[in-house]
């Protein structure tokens, strides 16, 4: 890459990273604010701005170089098979080490233990520096399926797709006791401490009689965006791309809106897992074709009825019917007033989901107005909240995804949607 070429990808990065900070972000704060949830969570929050200098300036090392140009498809593919192993044998070491330590005969295991933390160190520091060239070929392989679906501009993805693997922030979500909606969302240390966690959710529930949770994401839209360590390449692939919709709809009125209210909020997430789940289903069948599940490209899941009938009890365990269950249930008493009723209804479930195998620590208002905005699939956290719904049915009124991502992102309102979904 040219002098003048590589000047260019920087001053492109630079400014869309900008854009999206002045947007998305919020690092200025009032003097003599008055106690919030937000106030009481400063101590921990994540430093974003710190995190975008890091990052841009190891894209632009890595740009400098294009070190995907030289690789073959078959050479692509090498450099994601050994990293995925990387990632696998540091995870493997990891729990090799804790189980060591936890053992009540743990001095008689030091020597193994120092071994496996010698092995662990050399790992990490091979996989620091793999990933940057398997984030390159990742980058590329899921450009080059986001232009095959019509999504690009000018032959490339705008903004240019770009993310790092990194630990990532928390999210502490606060919602009303008295309804499920999401008021507050706060990006806190990655290594905050679980007791540290308790306390904040605990100090915010009793000030200010709000429902506080502390979530665990799996990735974040700032740019480049913030995705998860993973051993599985579809769930890495399917992250990258859901955020890069996010840094799409961001320079559009569905994305500069996201916070509005709860029904933009699920709008946006909601098309950005449709729209993740088809981006991935393109770069297996150009890249992975081997490891393609026997799926379509278009989820079934889009198709589904856009008026779905409650989900039958059946014999076999199921998450996501129990958990949409439980918010029709929740929901219904908190439409009646009955608030403490659904809060000690949240925890007997949330005993029953425990024993089924799911260890949720906390079942609460917050839980559902985080969760509830993902709503891709007919029966999930959302309950009957028919904005997913609608979502789903506009797509099905669209031949491709582009035109779909096209529509949806000019919208400005939840009556948007429902205009357009209904329309046919």
């Amino acid at each position: 890459m040219s002098a003048v070429r590589v000047n260019r990808f920087l001053q492109r990065i630079i400014t869309v990273t900008f854009i999206l900070l002045a947007i998305s972000s919020g690092f200025w704060y009032p003097l003599n604010q008055k106690p919030t949830p937000e106030l009481y969570a400063r101590q921990y929050q994540f430093n974003f701005l710190f995190w975008e200098i890091d990052a841009v300036w190891n894209q632009a090392l890595t740009a400098s170089l294009n070190p995907t140009s030289q690789l073959t498809v078959q050479q692509q593919r090498e450099v994601i098979d050994e990293y995925l192993t990387l990632v696998e044998r540091s995870r493997e070491l990891e729990r090799s080490i804790s189980e060591n330590l936890a053992n009540p005969d743990s001095e008689l295991l030091a020597d193994d233990t120092r071994s496996l933390q010698k092995d662990l160190g050399a790992n990490e520091t091979a996989l620091f520096y793999h990933k940057r060239l398997a984030e390159s070929v990742l980058q590329h392989q899921i450009t080059q399926a986001i232009s095959s679906l019509g999504l690009a501009q000018l032959g490339t993805a705008f903004p240019p797709l770009l993310f790092r693997t990194t630990d990532l922030p928390k999210q502490l979500i606060v919602s009303p006791r008295e309804t499920i909606r999401q008021e507050e969302s706060i990006s806190l240390q990655h290594d905050i401490t679980i007791d540290e966690i308790i306390a904040l959710e605990d100090q915010i529930e009793k000030d200010f009689d709000l429902s506080a949770l502390v979530v665990n994401v799996g990735g974040v839209g700032t740019y480049p965006t913030m995705v998860i360590e993973t051993t599985s390449l579809r769930n890495l692939i399917e992250t990258v791309s859901h955020e890069w919709i996010h840094n799409y709809l961001t320079l559009r009125p569905l994305g500069v809106r996201y916070g509005k209210n709860s029904a933009l909020r699920t709008m946006n997430e909601t098309t950005a897992n449709i729209a993740g789940e088809e981006i991935t289903q393109a770069v297996f069948h150009m890249f992975y074709p081997d490891l393609l599940e026997k799926s379509p490209l278009v989820p079934d899941t889009v198709f589904a009825s856009s008026n779905p009938a409650a989900p039958e009890n059946t014999e076999e365990f199921s998450f996501s019917r129990e958990m949409y269950n439980t918010r029709v249930r929740v929901d219904a008493l908190l439409e009646e007033g009955k608030i403490e009723q659904a809060e000690k209804y949240m925890e007997t479930r949330r005993e029953f989901f425990w024993e089924n195998g799911y260890a949720i620590r906390k079942l609460n208002q917050a839980y559902f107005a985080f969760h509830g905005a993902y709503a891709d699939v007919p029966f999930s956290a959302a309950g009957r909240d028919p904005v997913g719904e609608n979502v789903r049915l506009l797509r099905t009124r669209h031949p491709s995804l582009a035109s779909f991502i096209r529509s949806i992102s000019q919208m400005r309102s939840y009556e948007e949607l429902v205009a357009a979904a209904r329309a046919f």
